[in-house]
């Protein structure tokens, strides 16, 4: 028996699939946090008050059964051809069944056809007549005041949306079009081995849009590499061409089979250098911007799928903890964090004035990806703070500029632009002695002290967040510091 996520492994590499299928299962803690069942509030919408409901391991003569009686079916399990696929909503209508497709996000789109089209096809297999297909998801509009409003909180589209989530092609004319016969496949993966996987072969599926899990253990060799390495060089879609050429070090790269990016020049000349490469010029333009105290700050968030207090929309973030070292022009140094439970969005926003000072530069690392982010929801959400709020925002500078930009590149950083990876270059503090040293980590954690866990060491978990929030902080500092004695 298959699932779709079967299908979808085998599709992206075949070993993935076998290793997949014999691999001790890890802890899965989800990146979103989704405490409610999205299923319950999203009968409400569609008004279901009986219905069929399958559960996991139902064999599918219960929900073939059912199509005979019921008028909704929830969440039933059927199989063809070896194919089990879980159906959130089917509801009759005449002689046939429309179809509902539960989208746990705000607008879907069309990359995840295979997922509809492989369902359709194993429903059209037992012989369903569908009629209507949609989609039920979360509407971005929504914004939660006292009670959840289910019938607000979703909508239901006959579309899939576009990258700018504008509406676009008719979900069954899609599913429609691009529907074909499977069984080849399903055959392919019944005929493998599972006790002697595929050779690995590198694709660029192996680090397309996620890094596959098993890409360290395929190619081990890759571990072992030099910090210079040629296949540490950013972007380089030739790299792996490049190194079977004989060229192993960035420094004997073929300027032909290179991209020619800010980065990549940086990495070249870092490794034809000694190790480093800087532009004494742009960096010193760049540190003459900022103006003392200078506020180095981070953010720890956690985002919900449905929104738990008012003001806050699906997908809206709540920050509980922020860090902040403030770095005065004689050398003075103040550090301070601060770290809620439950919804505490208007007293960290009252700290938070208190503790940065209102003149001076704010600095943290990919600000405009996140922290400015972060001052903007507050500032929607309590306009009594807007002011002081974008004020800060308009003094920001983000530490990441430098860096990303091709101004600097030291070869330890093999690749990576992380500020835990450029940390990690500094005779100073660790991440790695934290006990806590990444940032889904600290959400985690975070977690059990909101969810009030009978088990949890609340007083060992504060502090434990406290030094990682404030780790980030002082390596925000650490590395400024870094950037004004090399550009000298």
């Amino acid at each position: 028996m298959y699932h779709i996520s079967d299908l979808k492994k085998y599709s992206r590499c075949p070993r993935l699939f076998q290793l997949d299928r014999t691999a001790e299962k890890a802890p899965f803690q989800k990146f979103i946090r989704l405490d409610e069942a999205v299923t319950d509030l999203a009968k409400e919408k569609l008004g279901i008050k009986e219905c069929f409901l399958g559960a996991r391991n139902d064999p599918p003569e219960l929900a073939l059964e059912a199509l005979k009686t019921e008028e909704w079916l929830v969440k039933a399990r059927f199989e063809y051809r070896q194919l089990r696929v879980k159906v959130p909503f089917l509801h009759r209508n005449g002689d046939g069944w429309d179809l509902y497709f539960l989208f746990v996000g705000l607008y879907p789109h069309a990359d995840d056809r295979a997922f509809y089209c492989d369902t359709v096809y194993a429903l059209q297999g037992i012989g369903l007549n569908l009629k209507d297909i949609r989609i039920i998801h979360l509407n971005a509009d929504y914004v939660r005041k006292g009670e959840l409003d289910t019938g607000s909180l979703f909508k239901v589209s006959d579309c899939f949306y576009t990258a700018n989530n504008n509406p676009s092609q008719n979900v069954k004319d899609m599913i429609t079009n691009s529907m074909s016969d499977i069984s080849q496949i399903m055959d392919e993966m019944d005929r493998l081995d599972h006790d002697h996987p595929e050779a690995p072969v590198r694709t660029s599926k192996c680090t397309g849009r996620q890094k596959c899990r098993f890409y360290d253990s395929c190619f081990e060799e890759e571990a072992a590499l030099p910090h210079n390495s040629i296949l540490t060089l950013t972007g380089a879609r030739y790299k792996y061409r490049m190194q079977s050429e004989g060229r192993e070090f960035l420094a004997d790269a073929d300027p032909e089979l290179i991209e020619g990016s800010p980065q990549q020049y940086a990495e070249i000349m870092a490794d034809r250098k000694n190790g480093l490469f800087i532009d004494r010029m742009a960096v010193k333009t760049w540190l003459r911007s900022v103006s003392y105290p200078v506020t180095f700050l981070d953010f720890e968030w956690e985002r919900y799928a449905i929104p738990p207090y008012d003001g806050m929309k699906p997908y809206d973030v709540l920050p509980f903890e922020y860090s902040v070292h403030v770095l005065h022009e004689n050398g003075d140094v103040s550090h301070n964090v601060f770290l809620s439970v439950h919804d505490d969005r208007q007293e960290l926003i009252e700290s938070m004035l208190k503790d940065i000072p209102g003149q001076g530069t704010v600095m943290a690392y990919n600000a405009e990806g996140a922290e400015m982010i972060r001052i903007s929801e507050m500032a929607e959400q309590f306009p009594q703070y807007a002011r002081q709020l974008l004020d800060i925002n308009s003094r920001m500078k983000d530490m990441q500029v430098p860096f990303v930009s091709g101004m600097v590149y030291d070869t330890r950083m093999a690749g990576v632009w992380s500020l835990k990876k450029i940390m990690s270059m500094m005779n100073d503090r660790s991440y790695k002695d934290l006990d806590i040293n990444q940032g889904m980590d600290a959400v985690y954690n975070w977690r059990m002290l909101d969810r009030e866990e009978s088990d949890t060491d609340s007083g060992q978990i504060i502090s434990q967040l406290k030094e990682y929030c404030g780790m980030d902080t002082y390596a925000l500092m650490v590395v400024y510091k870094w950037l004004k004695e090399i550009a000298e």
